[in-house]
């Protein structure tokens, strides 16, 4: 397959590339700074402009961009940044698509597990309706954006949760609590989150390339857990003590909005469409989990 993936540099753009790679496809990274070969295309999303031609003769797109979450505070302007970087992308993308006479067959545009909302009960399922709260609302009109491809193309919205990787991404703020021994329990430790490793975030992005998949998809492991069962095993993984409780007042000093919609978001998602269809999880429990994170750490 030919695919034209944007954010191809992030966290889960360079492990997906590697995985396409790997599996003999040829993988075109849309970049803001002039190319610097042939599987390089430059865009100016902020401006809306993207030669078409690039999406010409190609399977299918893959837009991964938008700035990272959990990388600082979230200020006014942080969430103006946050909701612009992945809503004009995606628009961008879209609008190109359009312009061609054949676009490519599949569009796999990012979303996230903040669309359910910061506190859900029971559990979630790709059919519950959407939760509110910055993320929910962001990725409402993100899911709604990348719905406006051309008619014919398959449109898949994976909803990623909390993706475990020694690289950081949205455990990064968390990573200097535990490197301090602060790293216990955040708040009563008694939310979900939904995780995923990033060996198979990559792998399930990969699988709907190929899926007769459309719509949203709940990317996550399939065997819940808690935030005590994640730290706890977080901890031992990184070689370190997480006896101290860090409450949620002290969690909003030191991360703002991040406390309550990340941190403390309680989204018991099940991936149920990806059980349905079949995909196999190489770490679907979370002692999987911590050992491959471990064996990432001694690389």
């Amino acid at each position: 397959m030919r695919i034209v993936m944007s954010g191809a540099s992030g966290m889960i753009g360079t492990a997906l590339s590697e995985q396409l790679v790997a599996d003999g496809n040829e993988v075109i990274r849309l970049v803001r700074r002039p190319a610097g070969s042939a599987l390089e295309w430059t865009w100016d999303p902020a401006k809306g402009e993207l030669d078409e031609a690039v999406l010409d003769g190609a399977d299918a797109v893959v837009n991964l961009s938008g700035a990272g979450i959990g990388d600082r505070p979230w200020t006014k302007r942080r969430i103006q940044v946050l909701t612009e970087s992945r809503l004009r992308t995606t628009q961008t993308l879209t609008a190109a698509m359009r312009r061609l006479g054949k676009p490519p067959a599949t569009f796999i545009s990012q979303s996230a597990s903040g669309y359910y909302g910061a506190s859900r009960d029971g559990a979630l399922r790709e059919d519950s309706g959407p939760g509110d709260g910055v993320l929910g609302r962001l990725t409402i009109e993100w899911e709604r954006m990348a719905r406006t491809a051309p008619a014919g193309v398959r449109v898949v919205t994976p909803r990623t949760g909390v993706v475990l990787s020694t690289s950081g991404g949205a455990l990064g703020p968390l990573f200097p609590l535990l490197k301090l021994g602060l790293g216990g329990p955040f708040g009563n430790g008694r939310q979900y989150w939904p995780w995923i490793t990033l060996a198979d975030e990559a792998r399930a992005l990969a699988y709907l390339l190929k899926a007769q998949i459309d719509g949203a998809v709940n990317v996550c492991a399939p065997e819940s857990a808690d935030v005590n069962t994640i730290v706890a095993g977080l901890a031992k993984a990184f070689n370190r003590p997480a006896f101290f409780r860090v409450p949620r007042p002290a969690l909003r000093l030191v991360l703002g909005g991040l406390a309550d919609e990340l941190v403390m978001a309680n989204q018991r998602m099940v991936p149920a469409r990806l059980q349905e269809a079949g995909f196999h999880w190489l770490h679907p429990s979370l002692p999987d989990a911590m050992a491959w994170l471990r064996q990432e750490k001694a690389r």
